[in-house]
């Protein structure tokens, strides 16, 4: 398994092969289109994210010690950030996904060129990840 740190690295790796940044909002699209189908019946409020300008959904549930997420966007731009997300933290162990430092996110230039509103719902997506991490770890 590659760690988070890992993880990070080869996506810092990939985006640092593209500089102009209409490419890489093409890029984060095509991650976007990779995610896996999210299921109609888990399009529920409570697996809505508040703070995010367009609607995400999240799931999270443990196996053998490891948080698995799935997720989706009705935004194009999003549901590419929310595939970063997922690739780096899905399947990773409960305390390392609240421990996590996310570098990668400032590395790739990504904070600086969200505006304020995206900013804001990808800081309410790391943050219900990690309590999905802390609610399941303390199930266990």
């Amino acid at each position: 398994m590659m760690t988070i740190n890992s993880i990070q690295d080869e996506i810092i790796d990939e985006f640092s092969m593209v500089d102009d940044w209409l490419d890489r909002y093409t890029m984060l699209i095509d991650y976007g289109k990779d995610l896996p189908p999210f299921p109609a019946e888990l399009r529920t409020p409570q697996n809505l994210i508040d703070g995010c300008q367009s609607q995400v959904w999240f799931t999270a549930e443990l196996r053998d010690g490891c948080v698995f997420y799935r997720a989706d966007s009705d935004a194009l731009l999003v549901k590419g950030i929310v595939a970063l997300l997922l690739r780096v933290l899905s399947g990773q162990p409960a305390k390392q996904i609240v421990d996590a430092d996310l570098y990668f996110i400032e590395r790739i230039g990504l904070k600086e060129h969200l505006s304020p509103t995206r900013s804001n719902g990808l800081n309410a997506m790391l943050h219900q990840m990690r309590l999905y991490a802390l609610a399941l770890s303390a199930k266990s």
